[in-house]
């Protein structure tokens, strides 16, 4: 008796060469850039998918990409590293922004992953996470493939990278680690197709979404801040106040002062 035959799923580095996979890489590109470009500092650290350069509108001079295994394709400016997501190679409160590209989803233990992540950043560092939603039209494609997968037939739409993390339980991790969420943007609301010409034909659900219904899109793109209880940041007062003008105090002289004391009234 043959054997039912399943389409295995791609890894997440080769399903981004697919059609939507291209629309995914334009829509995160777009919105990590946006989040990126104006966070200063002099370290940044990107985690995994380096076929998205997460830090390439930065400017600090110290950029590091690591991944679980080295790739023999250029880092652009970027430094590759090999290291576990649970384990960084860098000190505590040493790092300005850290780019989790899909990070948590290929992590073994992405609340780990997180958590070393607040481990190195600094008071008011950045943390920017981009990843697959799964209350959206993909996702919920994702989970009827991985039933018809166990009853011997069809195939995953998405990439088989781990467990999809949902944005309100990211939220809640946030929180839970000290972190205030400074923007969430939602995108992608084309149904699961696989063809470039049927992304185009419904494009214009990417119009409807954004306005009607924001948080089912396909990805999304959370930046949050480090916040340290009992801390408060201090700027420079740059302007100075103006000084009083006060009256001069008259100085009696000392030899002054000691023919008084020594002066008899008669």
């Amino acid at each position: 008796m043959n054997e039912p035959i399943i389409n295995l799923p791609p890894n997440l580095a080769s399903w981004l060469a697919t059609a939507p996979g291209q629309a995914l890489v334009r829509w995160e590109q777009s919105q990590l850039d946006a989040a990126v470009a104006d966070v200063f500092g002099y370290h940044a650290l990107q985690l995994g998918l380096p076929q998205i350069p997460a830090l390439q509108a930065n400017r600090m001079p110290h950029q590091w990409c690591a991944d679980r295994a080295f790739l023999d394709q250029p880092a652009a400016v970027q430094t590759q590293l090999q290291c576990d997501f649970e384990a960084l190679p860098f000190p505590e409160a040493s790092l300005d922004l850290v780019a989790l590209p899909h990070a948590l989803e290929t992590s073994a233990d992405p609340h780990a992953c997180l958590r070393e992540t607040e481990r190195v950043l600094v008071p008011e560092g950045r943390v920017v996470i981009t990843g697959f939603n799964p209350s959206s039209l993909w996702g919920w494609n994702q989970k009827r493939a991985h039933l018809t997968r166990r009853m011997g037939f069809g195939s995953l739409y998405l990439p088989e990278a781990g467990e999809f993390l949902g944005y309100w339980r990211l939220r809640d991790w946030l929180r839970l680690l000290g972190f205030e969420v400074e923007s969430s943007n939602f995108g992608l609301w084309h149904p699961a197709v696989r063809s470039q010409a049927w992304l185009s034909r419904t494009e214009w659900m990417n119009r409807l979404g954004t306005r009607y219904w924001p948080i089912f899109g396909a990805a999304y793109c959370v930046v949050a801040i480090k916040r340290v209880r009992g801390m408060r940041m201090i700027s420079p007062n740059w302007k100075r106040l103006p000084q009083r003008a006060t009256a001069g105090v008259p100085v009696v002289p000392r030899s002054a002062q000691s023919s008084r004391s020594n002066h008899r009234v008669l």
